[in-house]
């Protein structure tokens, strides 16, 4: 006997399920979906393609034919390959774009079965609003303290620290999958879609608690090839900034570590440093890509942090951001160096919410 399909709507209770459906193709799957989301679409691209040519070639009524033929196909295959395993209490949330067809077909046939069916209203586009609105109200509300300092200062190893300590940390970097710099692309995995990104954002700081300060590093408006979200970004150019100040030798050893992957790859640092000409005259070009043939790697960062990255990376207040308030010395990149500076970063932001 079926059961009735439930109205989902956000915001969501994700433990009310065992299972969250995503039933979109699966370019529209790697574009952005809910975090824990399955994919298992009713439509593939190719598919997808084909209705809509008909559609508007010959007619509405041949593509419906065609459509639910495909969508019936499918849907068999995937209660063959996946559903067909689930018990009777089996829970699922169930979405498509719009909350419409591709979403109700589904969620009808699993219904049928005997199973616990929530189809989302609105769809993905509903939870997109949410995104979008859950960022906002998080940036009109937080109290963010702003790490800042030159490259290889270690704010990142900092907020580690931060966030081992019991503070709340949003690392940006991480959930960019990019280091913020010429040479910071993640050689183990491409970045994420711009509306992906958001989503990972929102699901950090959807938990977090707003009576306390979170501790975020400071970026540009871009990271890689992503964008922050403006409110966000608006948000971090007005908040208190603490400055992590490491002398330039620390910084060298640090990154010679941190850039490993990308030490064992000279065509690639090869064609990185090309990208520099703009900025800088061919014989220093050329003298940088000599240490790299001569894999003289601990001097090539060394120069690189003086003459390129430290002479275009104000930490005093560059225009984006504020002054520092306070500046917490890294003199060593060790794992007791970094916790005690952490330490002290996290009393200090205490002390923001006081002063709030």
């Amino acid at each position: 006997m079926s059961r009735q399909i439930k109205v989902a709507t956000v915001p969501l209770s994700l433990v009310d399920y065992d299972e969250i459906i995503d039933v979109r193709s699966p370019s529209e799957f790697a574009e952005d979906h809910m975090t824990g989301a399955l994919n298992f679409p009713v439509l593939d691209d190719e598919q997808r393609v084909e209705v809509g040519t008909i559609y508007k070639q010959v007619s509405a009524f041949d593509a419906r034919k065609l459509g639910a033929a495909m969508v019936s196909q499918n849907i068999a295959r995937h209660i063959e390959s996946h559903f067909s395993a689930k018990p009777k209490e089996y829970r699922v949330l169930v979405y498509c774009w719009r909350g419409g067809q591709r979403s109700g077909s589904l969620s009808t046939v699993l219904s049928d079965i005997g199973w616990d069916v929530s189809q989302l209203e609105g769809g993905y586009r509903a939870y997109r609003r949410e995104v979008i609105e859950g960022i906002e109200a998080f940036a009109g509300g937080v109290t963010l303290a702003v790490l800042n300092g030159y490259t290889g200062a270690g704010k990142t190893l900092v907020l580690q620290e931060i966030r081992r300590q019991g503070g709340q940390v949003l690392d940006l970097e991480g959930l960019a999958k990019h280091k913020g710099s010429v040479f910071g692309g993640d050689l183990s995995a491409p970045q994420p879609a711009q509306k992906r990104f958001e989503s990972l954002i929102f699901d950090k700081i959807r938990t977090m608690d707003r009576s306390r300060p979170v501790f975020i590093e400071a970026e540009s408006a871009k990271i890689g090839r992503l964008n922050l979200p403006n409110a966000l970004w608006q948000k971090m150019k007005q908040s208190t900034v603490f400055e992590i100040d490491s002398p330039l030798g620390a910084r060298a050893d640090y990154l010679a570590g941190d850039y490993v992957e990308w030490l064992g790859d000279a065509e690639r640092i090869v064609m990185t440093l090309d990208r520099l000409k703009g900025f800088h005259p061919p014989e220093k070009i050329e003298s940088w890509k000599a240490m790299v043939e001569r894999e003289e790697w601990r001097d090539l960062i060394g120069d690189l942090l003086a003459e390129h990255y430290d002479k275009r990376y104000n930490v005093k207040g560059d225009g984006n951001y504020a002054v520092p308030s306070d500046s917490f010395a890294l003199s060593r990149h060790d794992d007791e160096s970094v916790a005690t500076c952490a330490g002290t970063v996290i009393a200090a932001g205490s002390k923001l919410l006081k002063t709030a």
